[in-house]
């Protein structure tokens, strides 16, 4: 299962010709079996030079990074949560991503024309994050009215008594993700999948991107040349606008950042392999990731940091080095962790 960004924004932004990058990179379906993809959907590689790395010292026949979906929903318009433009549509279609990401306009063009008629930042970014705050208002009105008619319990009741404390909070044109909640309290709510729940990054596409800005600044323009262009190509053309790094990549960087996702590998003969986790995953989950019986079957982990496994060449070296270690069911699986899961059936 890949992570799901959803990139949203007013008509005329250049969320479209960003989503174009996106997909101009998207990875081929058939290297990914398990994921399905849809006209508007693009899968794309998360960038981590490690995996290849991996696959020279383990001598792989395959290296293989983990990836990210990114949705491109149609253009939000003012007065969405009340069903204008494409309305409900639009926020159940952000309701299944995992994060969002709010495209700003900072260019100028006289081809295009600004839905509200000027650049403006902070208006377009209060016109989306209301429509999206609304949104969650009528969705707990529901809730609540739906759990009181139903029949009392204690469960019942806390879920009243926390949907009444983000009703009053969503009525202060606040995100649901700046209140504080206990552990208890977001289960609680778990189901309903609140949009300004969600981890949100603000997106600056501009003319020219500045490496010293606050805000992560793309051109989107410049994406979409870009992905039609060979990795030496591309070097020289971002070395012509003084650009160090692809938006792109700094955008799959702070989507990973957004979500609090680590990477682990595997690195066997037939392949080398980056997996995706939440920070905090312990390490049958991780394995599930991979197959099913790792979880299922999990006896213990053997595991290794990336640094020791190219230090010592690979899990011969680093077990004669001592520093391969044996993991429980109660593990927490790090950023950079090579691991070997071992089953029963193993």
């Amino acid at each position: 299962m890949s992570f799901k960004i959803g990139i949203v924004g007013l008509p005329n932004v250049g969320k479209s010709t960003l989503f174009e990058a996106i997909t101009k990179n998207q990875v081929e379906a058939e290297n990914y079996p398990f994921c399905t993809i849809d006209p508007n959907i693009g899968t794309v590689k998360v960038p981590d030079d490690r995996v290849q790395k991996l696959a020279e010292i383990t001598g792989s026949d395959r290296a293989v990074n983990t990836t990210v979906e990114f949705v491109d929903i149609a253009g939000l318009v003012k007065g969405a949560h009340e069903g204008k433009g494409l309305g409900n549509k639009f926020l159940s279609n952000i309701r299944k991503v995992d994060a969002v990401v709010q495209v700003l306009r900072d260019f100028e063009d006289p081809d295009i024309a600004h839905v509200e008629g000027s650049i403006d930042l902070e208006r377009d970014k209060d016109i989306i994050d209301i429509e999206l705050i609304m949104a969650d208002l009528q969705m707990t009105e529901k809730a609540l009215k739906r759990i009181q008619d139903e029949r009392e319990t204690k469960e019942n009741e806390f879920k009243l008594k926390t949907l009444k404390k983000i009703k009053k909070f969503l009525e202060g044109e606040k995100l649901i993700s700046q209140l504080e909640l206990t552990e208890k309290e977001r289960e609680a709510i778990k189901e309903l999948d609140f949009l300004t729940d969600k981890p949100i990054i603000y997106l600056k596409n501009v003319d020219k991107p500045s490496e010293n800005s606050d805000f992560l600044e793309i051109n989107a323009k410049i994406e979409s040349e870009l992905a039609d262009f060979s990795p030496e190509e591309a070097r020289d053309y971002l070395r012509s606008y003084n650009i160090k790094e692809r938006g792109l990549e700094k955008l799959i960087r702070e989507s990973y950042q957004a979500l609090d996702l680590v990477s682990f590998f595997t690195s066997e003969e037939k392949e080398s392999r980056a997996w995706t986790v939440k920070r905090g995953t312990k390490a049958p989950v991780a394995g599930g990731r991979i197959h099913s019986d790792f979880q299922d079957n999990f006896i213990r982990a053997e595991v290794v940091s990336y640094e020791d496994f190219v230090r010592y060449g690979g899990w011969v070296g680093a077990k004669k080095e001592g520093a391969v270690r044996d993991k429980g069911r109660d593990y927490q699986v790090k950023d950079g962790d090579v691991i070997f899961f071992k089953t029963e059936q193993s």
